[in-house]
């Protein structure tokens, strides 16, 4: 599969992102000899993650930014999160529908993936869907988050630029210095700059910009960077351009030993989340479910507080 994958076979790089999102243990062991040899390509692409509340037009913003980029000759893959339902646990993985052009374009690779249980905006496996998608050769990766608010920062965690997409009318300076997902962001886009809307777009963008000034500077950032944009998805404007902010700030980034700093960062906050998932799955065996149910009891009926009864499940734990 491996080699199916670097030669750029669609089909097993489809295989290959289902692999490494099942739960199956079986499937896990495989994954990780996959991912193992897949890394051994050395192969690179821009990850760029890309975030926004619903209705601030995500998927219209990546099918025509990604339309840009493989009119350019650039191969560009797109990793989109769906949110899944808190009752049935199903996702409807409609982001290909939505992004008709560009599921059609031989250069491009769509994949939506449903998110689950994790929260953040991404799905769980995400970093190692990315890793797959630049073995086969892509360009450019694009993560699309969920798309839920100021706490969806995970996917800057996996990606080389975090775009955040603003609405027209989005708030104004004390919006702008919100703590989260705005100090996160390397460029901010404010989208549907067109038509009627555009006034209010250039009242918003400088909004942000005035905000993004208040903001500590990081280390990562050159002169002038974060910065806000404005950009219609809709009518094809100023996608170039952010294309070459989103290009210098990569090259500055990789001049000056950024960029593969904030890689290895990255690695070593996916190998912590990755040792706290495998303590979180001792809980999912039948033995520690029955004793999580029997202290459950315990607290709902008053004999134990929640704290106590946290405890003894830990000293169960490492009893076992």
């Amino acid at each position: 599969m491996a080699e199916k994958v670097i030669a750029g076979d669609r089909r097993a790089l489809s295989r290959a992102i289902t692999l490494v999102e099942s739960a199956r243990k079986d499937h896990r062991e495989e994954a990780v000899a996959l991912i193992e040899r897949l890394a051994q390509s050395g192969r690179q692409a821009l990850r760029i993650g890309l975030s926004g509340t619903p209705g601030v037009g995500k998927s219209t913003f990546i099918e025509s930014f990604g339309m840009m980029l493989t009119a350019q000759g650039l191969r560009v893959a797109v990793l989109a999160v769906d949110p899944s339902s808190a009752r049935s646990g199903g996702s409807i993985l409609g982001d290909k529908t939505r992004m008709e052009r560009l599921s059609r374009d031989p250069n491009a690779f769509i994949r939506p993936s449903p998110s689950q249980t994790q929260l953040g905006g991404v799905a769980r496996r995400s970093r190692e869907a990315v890793a797959i998608c630049e073995a086969a050769g892509f360009d450019v990766v694009l993560i699309e988050t969920v798309g839920v608010g100021q706490s969806e920062t995970v996917v800057a965690e996996m990606a080389d630029l975090f775009i955040l997409l603003l609405a027209p009318a989005g708030g104004d300076e004390l919006q702008g210095v919100k703590r989260g997902i705005m100090e996160m962001a390397d460029i901010i886009l404010v989208n549907k700059a067109d038509g009627d809307l555009k006034p209010v777009a250039t009242r918003t963008c400088s909004d942000y910009a005035g905000a993004l000034r208040l903001l500590r500077k990081r280390p990562q950032d050159p002169q002038g960077y974060p910065k806000a944009m404005m950009v219609s998805a809709m009518e094809e404007t100023g996608l170039q351009t952010a294309w070459e902010e989103m290009q210098a700030l990569t090259a500055w980034r990789r001049e000056n030993g950024h960029f593969d700093g904030m890689r290895a960062a990255q690695a070593r906050y996916w190998f912590r989340e990755d040792v706290r998932n495998a303590l979180l799955s001792q809980l999912d065996t039948p033995e520690a479910r029955s004793r999580m149910a029997d202290l459950a009891g315990q607290v709902g009926t008053g004999g134990l507080t929640p704290a106590r009864g946290a405890e003894e499940m830990l000293r169960w734990l490492r009893r076992t």
